[in-house]
Protein backbone atom coordinates (compact mmCIF):
# COMPACT_ATOMS: atom_id res chain seq x y z
CA UNK A 1 0.00 0.00 0.00
CA UNK A 2 1.44 3.42 -0.87
CA UNK A 3 1.93 5.91 1.39
CA UNK A 4 2.42 9.14 1.18
CA UNK A 5 3.88 12.13 3.51
CA UNK A 6 1.38 14.93 4.13
CA UNK A 7 1.97 18.19 4.14
CA UNK A 8 0.20 19.06 7.15
CA UNK A 9 2.27 16.49 9.07
CA UNK A 10 5.39 17.79 7.67
CA UNK A 11 4.68 21.82 8.65
CA UNK A 12 4.03 19.99 12.49
CA UNK A 13 7.29 18.18 12.50
CA UNK A 14 9.51 20.89 11.28
CA UNK A 15 8.05 22.88 13.62
CA UNK A 16 8.77 20.32 16.96
CA UNK A 17 12.16 20.30 15.05
CA UNK A 18 12.79 23.54 15.47
CA UNK A 19 11.90 24.64 18.41
CA UNK A 20 12.40 21.26 20.32
CA UNK A 21 9.26 21.83 22.32
CA UNK A 22 5.58 20.29 21.29
CA UNK A 23 3.86 23.78 23.39
CA UNK A 24 6.20 26.08 21.24
CA UNK A 25 5.90 24.19 18.03
CA UNK A 26 1.73 24.45 18.32
CA UNK A 27 1.75 27.96 19.12
CA UNK A 28 3.74 28.56 16.08
CA UNK A 29 1.80 26.99 13.53
CA UNK A 30 -1.49 27.73 15.53
CA UNK A 31 -2.41 24.51 16.44
CA UNK A 32 -3.14 22.83 20.54
CA UNK A 33 -0.26 20.77 21.71
CA UNK A 34 -2.48 17.59 21.54
CA UNK A 35 -3.16 17.80 17.87
CA UNK A 36 0.60 18.26 17.01
CA UNK A 37 1.63 15.15 19.27
CA UNK A 38 -0.89 13.51 17.20
CA UNK A 39 0.15 14.60 14.42
CA UNK A 40 3.92 13.55 14.55
CA UNK A 41 2.27 9.90 16.17
CA UNK A 42 0.82 9.69 12.77
CA UNK A 43 3.99 10.77 10.92
CA UNK A 44 6.11 8.21 12.44
CA UNK A 45 2.98 5.75 11.37
CA UNK A 46 3.40 7.00 7.87
CA UNK A 47 7.59 6.91 8.24
CA UNK A 48 7.75 3.69 9.81
CA UNK A 49 10.41 5.21 12.29
CA UNK A 50 10.82 6.97 15.04
CA UNK A 51 11.46 10.62 14.47
CA UNK A 52 12.10 12.17 18.13
CA UNK A 53 13.06 10.93 21.62
CA UNK A 54 10.57 12.83 24.27
CA UNK A 55 11.15 13.12 27.77
CA UNK A 56 9.58 15.01 30.28
CA UNK A 57 12.60 17.22 29.88
CA UNK A 58 13.22 17.53 26.46
CA UNK A 59 12.30 16.63 23.08
CA UNK A 60 15.25 15.17 20.50
CA UNK A 61 15.49 14.23 16.80
CA UNK A 62 16.24 11.39 15.85
CA UNK A 63 19.10 9.93 12.87
CA UNK A 64 15.67 9.04 10.97
CA UNK A 65 14.23 12.61 11.91
CA UNK A 66 17.56 14.22 10.48
CA UNK A 67 17.29 12.63 7.33
CA UNK A 68 13.61 13.20 6.94
CA UNK A 69 13.78 17.36 7.87
CA UNK A 70 15.95 17.60 5.05
CA UNK A 71 13.56 16.61 2.51
CA UNK A 72 10.68 18.16 4.40
CA UNK A 73 12.22 21.60 4.34
CA UNK A 74 12.41 20.85 0.11
CA UNK A 75 8.76 19.70 0.25
CA UNK A 76 7.08 22.53 1.83
CA UNK A 77 9.06 25.08 0.28
CA UNK A 78 7.39 23.59 -3.18
CA UNK A 79 4.06 23.43 -1.65
CA UNK A 80 4.17 26.85 -1.18
CA UNK A 81 5.78 28.01 -4.34
CA UNK A 82 3.18 26.03 -5.75
CA UNK A 83 -0.05 27.51 -3.79
CA UNK A 84 1.00 30.58 -4.81
CA UNK A 85 1.18 30.38 -8.37
CA UNK A 86 -1.97 28.81 -8.08
CA UNK A 87 -3.69 31.24 -5.90
CA UNK A 88 -3.30 34.29 -6.96
CA UNK A 89 -1.41 33.48 -11.48
CA UNK A 90 -2.19 37.18 -11.74
CA UNK A 91 -0.90 39.02 -8.65
CA UNK A 92 1.04 42.14 -9.04
CA UNK A 93 2.02 45.02 -7.13
CA UNK A 94 4.42 46.40 -4.85
CA UNK A 95 5.27 45.18 -1.17
CA UNK A 96 7.19 47.14 1.11
CA UNK A 97 8.76 44.98 3.56
CA UNK A 98 10.82 46.28 7.33
CA UNK A 99 13.66 44.42 8.63
CA UNK A 100 16.48 44.77 10.46
CA UNK A 101 19.86 44.90 8.81
CA UNK A 102 20.99 41.23 10.21
CA UNK A 103 17.56 39.71 8.82
CA UNK A 104 17.66 41.30 5.53
CA UNK A 105 21.24 40.38 4.71
CA UNK A 106 20.69 36.56 6.25
CA UNK A 107 17.23 35.83 6.36
CA UNK A 108 15.35 37.09 3.86
CA UNK A 109 16.82 37.31 0.71
CA UNK A 110 16.84 33.25 0.00
CA UNK A 111 13.07 33.65 0.97
CA UNK A 112 12.15 36.93 -1.67
CA UNK A 113 13.93 35.03 -4.17
CA UNK A 114 11.96 31.98 -4.29
CA UNK A 115 8.63 34.33 -3.84
CA UNK A 116 9.37 36.29 -6.69
CA UNK A 117 10.75 33.21 -8.81
CA UNK A 118 6.70 32.48 -8.04
CA UNK A 119 5.22 36.14 -8.32
CA UNK A 120 6.99 37.63 -11.16
CA UNK A 121 4.96 40.79 -11.29
CA UNK A 122 5.42 41.47 -6.94
CA UNK A 123 8.16 43.69 -6.79
CA UNK A 124 9.50 44.28 -3.23
CA UNK A 125 10.91 47.41 -1.21
CA UNK A 126 12.87 46.71 1.85
CA UNK A 127 13.72 49.04 4.60
CA UNK A 128 16.06 48.08 7.31
CA UNK A 129 15.65 49.78 10.70
CA UNK A 130 15.46 48.70 14.18
CA UNK A 131 12.41 46.39 15.32
CA UNK A 132 10.68 49.56 17.36
CA UNK A 133 11.29 52.24 14.32
CA UNK A 134 9.69 50.06 11.65
CA UNK A 135 6.48 49.16 14.23
CA UNK A 136 6.22 52.98 13.97
CA UNK A 137 6.66 53.07 9.92
CA UNK A 138 4.02 50.29 9.79
CA UNK A 139 1.43 52.35 12.15
CA UNK A 140 1.53 55.06 10.15
CA UNK A 141 1.29 53.36 6.88
CA UNK A 142 4.50 53.36 5.19
CA UNK A 143 5.65 49.68 5.73
CA UNK A 144 3.23 46.55 4.75
CA UNK A 145 5.09 43.49 6.05
CA UNK A 146 7.29 43.93 9.04
CA UNK A 147 9.79 41.38 10.44
CA UNK A 148 10.91 42.10 14.19
CA UNK A 149 11.95 40.49 17.30
CA UNK A 150 10.51 40.24 20.20
CA UNK A 151 10.92 39.29 24.35
CA UNK A 152 9.81 35.27 24.30
CA UNK A 153 7.08 37.04 27.24
CA UNK A 154 6.09 40.32 25.21
CA UNK A 155 4.94 38.79 22.06
CA UNK A 156 3.13 40.35 19.17
CA UNK A 157 2.57 39.78 15.64
CA UNK A 158 2.67 36.36 14.46
CA UNK A 159 5.30 34.09 15.74
CA UNK A 160 7.38 32.30 12.68
CA UNK A 161 9.99 30.88 14.88
CA UNK A 162 12.05 31.03 17.65
CA UNK A 163 16.18 31.63 17.80
CA UNK A 164 18.78 31.13 20.76
CA UNK A 165 20.66 33.67 21.53
CA UNK A 166 24.36 33.53 21.84
CA UNK A 167 27.75 35.74 22.40
CA UNK A 168 30.09 35.86 19.61
CA UNK A 169 33.11 37.52 19.01
CA UNK A 170 35.99 37.52 16.70
CA UNK A 171 38.12 34.72 15.23
CA UNK A 172 40.77 34.53 18.50
CA UNK A 173 38.35 36.47 20.90
CA UNK A 174 40.68 37.51 24.74
CA UNK A 175 38.02 38.66 27.45
CA UNK A 176 39.97 39.93 30.31
CA UNK A 177 37.60 38.87 33.05
CA UNK A 178 39.22 42.14 35.38
CA UNK A 179 38.71 45.06 32.37
CA UNK A 180 34.77 46.22 31.79
CA UNK A 181 33.41 44.23 28.61
CA UNK A 182 33.65 46.13 25.50
CA UNK A 183 30.18 45.54 23.47
CA UNK A 184 29.13 45.54 20.24
CA UNK A 185 25.73 46.04 19.64
CA UNK A 186 22.91 47.13 18.09
CA UNK A 187 21.38 50.89 19.10
CA UNK A 188 18.63 51.38 21.72
CA UNK A 189 15.60 49.61 20.85
CA UNK A 190 16.88 46.43 19.58
CA UNK A 191 15.38 43.69 22.01
CA UNK A 192 18.96 41.52 21.65
CA UNK A 193 20.42 44.65 23.10
CA UNK A 194 18.15 44.18 25.72
CA UNK A 195 18.03 41.50 27.08
CA UNK A 196 22.17 41.12 27.00
CA UNK A 197 22.09 44.09 28.77
CA UNK A 198 19.75 42.54 31.50
CA UNK A 199 21.68 39.31 31.58
CA UNK A 200 25.11 41.25 32.30
CA UNK A 201 23.42 43.42 35.14
CA UNK A 202 22.69 40.73 36.94
CA UNK A 203 26.20 39.34 37.28
CA UNK A 204 27.20 42.71 38.58
CA UNK A 205 29.77 42.60 35.29
CA UNK A 206 30.90 46.02 34.06
CA UNK A 207 30.95 46.65 30.22
CA UNK A 208 30.90 49.55 28.23
CA UNK A 209 29.45 49.87 24.75
CA UNK A 210 32.28 50.16 21.93
CA UNK A 211 30.12 50.08 18.89
CA UNK A 212 26.23 51.08 18.09
CA UNK A 213 25.53 50.16 14.95
CA UNK A 214 22.35 48.87 12.63
CA UNK A 215 24.80 47.47 10.47
CA UNK A 216 25.41 43.88 10.49
CA UNK A 217 28.33 44.16 8.85
CA UNK A 218 29.94 46.82 10.55
CA UNK A 219 29.80 44.45 13.57
CA UNK A 220 31.06 41.76 12.04
CA UNK A 221 34.23 43.59 11.20
CA UNK A 222 34.23 45.33 14.40
CA UNK A 223 34.31 42.24 16.51
CA UNK A 224 37.07 40.72 14.08
CA UNK A 225 39.16 43.43 15.27
CA UNK A 226 38.83 42.74 18.61
CA UNK A 227 36.74 45.22 19.82
CA UNK A 228 34.65 42.58 22.38
CA UNK A 229 31.66 40.54 22.21
CA UNK A 230 28.60 41.26 21.15
CA UNK A 231 24.90 39.40 21.01
CA UNK A 232 23.05 37.78 17.94
CA UNK A 233 20.12 35.17 17.42
CA UNK A 234 21.09 31.71 15.96
CA UNK A 235 20.15 32.32 12.47
CA UNK A 236 22.31 35.56 11.61
CA UNK A 237 25.61 34.79 13.18
CA UNK A 238 28.69 34.96 10.13
CA UNK A 239 30.24 31.98 9.39
CA UNK A 240 33.58 34.56 10.21
CA UNK A 241 32.69 34.94 14.40
CA UNK A 242 33.03 32.44 17.12
CA UNK A 243 30.12 31.74 19.85
CA UNK A 244 32.11 32.13 23.10
CA UNK A 245 28.84 31.40 25.60
CA UNK A 246 29.89 30.74 29.23
CA UNK A 247 33.53 32.19 28.67
CA UNK A 248 34.99 34.49 31.88
CA UNK A 249 31.31 34.04 32.97
CA UNK A 250 29.22 35.44 30.27
CA UNK A 251 25.93 34.93 31.26
CA UNK A 252 22.83 32.53 29.33
CA UNK A 253 20.68 34.74 27.16
CA UNK A 254 17.72 32.37 26.55
CA UNK A 255 15.64 33.14 23.56
CA UNK A 256 14.06 35.66 21.47
CA UNK A 257 10.70 35.37 19.13
CA UNK A 258 11.03 36.40 15.12
CA UNK A 259 7.53 37.64 14.57
CA UNK A 260 6.00 38.94 11.22
CA UNK A 261 3.71 42.01 11.44
CA UNK A 262 0.94 42.55 8.64
CA UNK A 263 -0.23 46.20 8.02
CA UNK A 264 -4.04 46.41 8.37
CA UNK A 265 -3.99 49.69 6.41
CA UNK A 266 -2.79 47.69 3.35
CA UNK A 267 -4.44 44.31 3.15
CA UNK A 268 -4.23 44.02 -0.85
CA UNK A 269 -3.76 40.31 -1.74
CA UNK A 270 -0.88 40.95 -3.16
CA UNK A 271 0.40 41.81 -0.06
CA UNK A 272 -1.06 38.84 2.14
CA UNK A 273 0.02 36.45 -0.37
CA UNK A 274 3.58 37.82 0.44
CA UNK A 275 2.81 37.84 4.09
CA UNK A 276 1.62 34.45 4.14
CA UNK A 277 4.72 33.63 2.08
CA UNK A 278 6.98 34.92 3.87
CA UNK A 279 5.87 33.45 7.64
CA UNK A 280 5.34 29.79 6.43
CA UNK A 281 9.01 30.28 5.48
CA UNK A 282 10.49 31.65 8.15
CA UNK A 283 7.96 28.85 10.48
CA UNK A 284 10.14 26.17 8.52
CA UNK A 285 13.34 26.91 10.68
CA UNK A 286 16.77 27.82 9.53
CA UNK A 287 17.12 29.14 5.27
CA UNK A 288 20.62 29.56 5.99
CA UNK A 289 22.69 26.99 7.34
CA UNK A 290 26.67 28.57 8.02
CA UNK A 291 28.19 27.16 10.69
CA UNK A 292 29.64 29.55 13.29
CA UNK A 293 32.77 28.27 15.32
CA UNK A 294 32.46 27.46 18.92
CA UNK A 295 34.95 28.28 21.20
CA UNK A 296 37.00 25.03 22.29
CA UNK A 297 36.30 23.95 25.48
Amino acid sequence: MQRDLEVDLLRSFVSVAEHENFTRAAAAIGRTQSAVSLQIKRLEEIAGCRLFDRSRQSVKITQSGEILLVHAHRILAMNDVALAQLMQPEAAGLVRIGAPDDYATYLLPDVLEAFSNANPRIRFEVTCDNGVDLLKMQHQGQLDIVIATHPVDDLSGEVARYEPLHWVAGQVPYLDPVEPLSLVLFPQGCVCRHVALRALSGTGREWNIAYSTRSIGLMENALLKGSGVSVMERAIIPNSLTIVDGTNGLPPLGQVAICVHRSQKTAQAHVSLAADFILSRLQQGPVDLRTPRKLAS
